[in-house]
Parts: C-alpha cells; sequence; structure tokens
C-alpha cells in the first residue's frame, strides 16, 4: 500500500480497526463528529443511515441537519467495508491491511484526510484533531 492521503497507518490490529469502521456507535465518535451513524443490521443489503449535524467543517446552520441513506454493498471481515450512497450511487470502500507496525486503512475517495486523521487519534487514545 502506499502512503497517499487516502490512507492513514493505525497502531492498532486489524480487528480493532475493523470494529471502529463498522460499529455505528464508533463511526458516530470520529467520522463527523456529532452526527450520528445507525446501521441496524451489518450485513449486504442493508441501510445505514447518516444524520450531518452542523460543525466547523461544513456549512449547515445550527438547526439544520442533512439525513443521508446508504446501502452496505460489501462486507469480508476485517479486510473490506463497502456501501453506496442512495442519492448518487457513490461507492465508499475502506480497506485495511496489517502492515508490521499496524493496520494501515485506504478509502478510494478523495477529501476523507480529516476523517482519517480522527479515525487514527481515536483509535490510539488521543484526543480528534477534527471534532
Amino acid at each position: 500500500m502506499n502512503n497517499d492521503i487516502n490512507s492513514v497507518l493505525i497502531y492498532k490490529n486489524q480487528e480493532t480497526v475493523w470494529n471502529a469502521i463498522t460499529n455505528d456507535e464508533y463511526i458516530s465518535k470520529w467520522y463527523a463528529p456529532g452526527s450520528k451513524w445507525h446501521i441496524p443490521k451489518f450485513k449486504v443489503g442493508e441501510k445505514a443511515i447518516f444524520v450531518l449535524m452542523p460543525s466547523a467543517y461544513n456549512n449547515l446552520k445550527d438547526n439544520e441537519s442533512i439525513p443521508m441513506s446508504f446501502t452496505i454493498q460489501e462486507i469480508i471481515p476485517n479486510e473490506r467495508f463497502s456501501y453506496s450512497a442512495d442519492s448518487d450511487n457513490l461507492v465508499f470502500t475502506f480497506e485495511i491491511h496489517s502492515e508490521s507496525e499496524g493496520t494501515r486503512v485506504s478509502i478510494n475517495m478523495d477529501g476523507y484526510e480529516l476523517s482519517l486523521a480522527n479515525l487514527k487519534a481515536f483509535l490510539e487514545g488521543r484526543e480528534l484533531p477534527y471534532a
């Protein structure tokens, strides 16, 4: 794996990282903190809901929120998690790979550097840089 901006090396094992990117309670802590994920059933074909709330990193007003619906596309435990946005069919894929120092997480989209930095901090027990 390369060290591009769409990936981050986390000093934790694959299972710990997998849980952080697939458990809605954990995702809600590091991915757009203050916003909420809800994954009722973690299986391919099921829906997930993400409600984006106002933060310093978006242009939403205090009383605004944007609910988004996703469909889980692929689950390969401890390796790959994909879901598609129901609004535009964009597919988001997280891949995780073991490396000598820890686990590398990559996402197939640009613009997720802040979320990946938050994920790393969350799992390594540090304050989120982009809360």
